[in-house]
């Protein structure tokens, strides 16, 4: 019977260089205090036995965790997993994060807390003191959330809020949505559409009013009125349903409409099949997200592409980076795209 094959360790590594753990650790973490030939002498027994370093043996120097902590809404994550509907937005933190974080050296987990629990402060400072992280990154809703940010703050653990703008400790970073709801808008303008409705997300979260402000602006520079245009919804598709009956029950009813996620925006593709409408002949679709499920809709849907990997890798690299220079404190920004696709056509002439 084949015997199992026993994993190399930093006391291999120790043994073979002929020095001590703490001298391995040293050269694991790059540390400036190791002689060239010494590190030398231990990377040729790194090499040698083909060493991979694990977490506990770069926290030997005590210096630091080598993990980044991404605190995601209990709430949300779990219904999306439920809904099995095409959500990417965990796939694509994992994707940024997890990849950045590997070229560094680093690890990246995703703990999930409750933002409208009393206990919040108690179930944070729990995961921070099992996993000790070098840095947090915060998604909406926590991203705004004062008892999260405070706690953060007063135990001195550098992080980055998604979706904020707010000033405060913690570095703010947006993924350009004002500038993202101004390119869907300017899209269905070059179309020769001029009655654009817009439908967003819940008044909780910042960056629903920051779409609603790129479409307004965009609107008006074209000289298009917004009034009675604009409906909210809560990311969810029987909020998107709800708004988009709205909006298409209207005595002028829009010719195009940007929702402000997948969700929303294939409710509001359900709507418009209900009443009889084609898309794009007679309503033009925009989404925000982008998700996998977006690319088989019937048609295929037009979508801002929401830059949620790149944010996450950005903010990776500026928690990295805080241990040896400061943290921006002007918003962060890392625009998406639009991706395209056959919901959106010139609207039909009515005569």
């Amino acid at each position: 019977m084949a015997r199992r094959r026993q994993s190399v360790t930093i006391k291999h590594v120790a043994a073979d260089a002929g020095v001590s753990l703490q001298t391995v650790s040293r050269v694991i973490n790059n540390e400036p205090n190791v002689r060239p030939a010494m590190k030398e002498r231990v990377q040729a027994s790194i090499d040698k036995l083909g060493y991979v370093p694990s977490i506990a043996a770069q926290r030997m120097s005590g210096s630091r965790s080598y993990l980044i902590l991404a605190i995601n809404d209990r709430d949300l994550t779990i219904a999306d997993w439920r809904a099995r509907e095409g959500r990417d937005w965990v796939d694509q933190m994992l994707l940024g994060g997890m990849l950045t974080c590997a070229e560094h050296g680093y690890r990246m987990m995703i703990e999930l807390v409750d933002t409208h629990n009393d206990h919040v402060e108690r179930e944070l400072g729990a995961a921070l003191a099992a996993l000790q992280p070098d840095g947090v990154i915060l998604t909406p809703p926590h991203s705004e959330n004062p008892l999260i940010t405070g706690l953060l703050a007063e135990r001195g653990i550098p992080f980055a809020r998604i979706g904020s703008k707010q000033e405060g400790p913690g570095v703010p970073m947006t993924m350009g949505d004002t500038h993202n709801a101004r390119l869907a808008t300017d899209h269905l303008i070059e179309l020769g559409h001029e009655r654009i409705g817009f439908i967003a997300g819940p008044q909780e979260f910042s960056l629903a009013d920051w779409r609603i402000e790129g479409w307004r602006q965009t609107m008006a520079d074209a000289g298009f009125v917004t009034d009675g245009l604009c409906e909210r919804g809560d990311f969810g598709f029987e909020s998107g349903m709800a708004a988009a009956n709205k909006l298409l029950h209207a005595a002028e009813p829009p010719t195009a409409i940007i929702a402000s996620s997948d969700q929303m925006a294939l409710a509001t593709l359900e709507v418009a099949r209900t009443r009889g409408l084609d898309v794009p002949r007679d309503l033009s679709l925009v989404s925000f997200d982008n998700s996998p499920i977006v690319r088989f809709t019937q048609p295929a849907l037009t979508a801002v592409d929401q830059p949620i990997s790149a944010t996450i890798s950005r903010a990776v690299e500026l928690l990295i980076a805080a241990r040896k220079k400061a943290l921006p404190t002007e918003p962060v920004s890392v625009v998406g795209e639009l991706v395209v696709r056959g919901s959106t056509a010139r609207p039909e002439t009515r005569g």
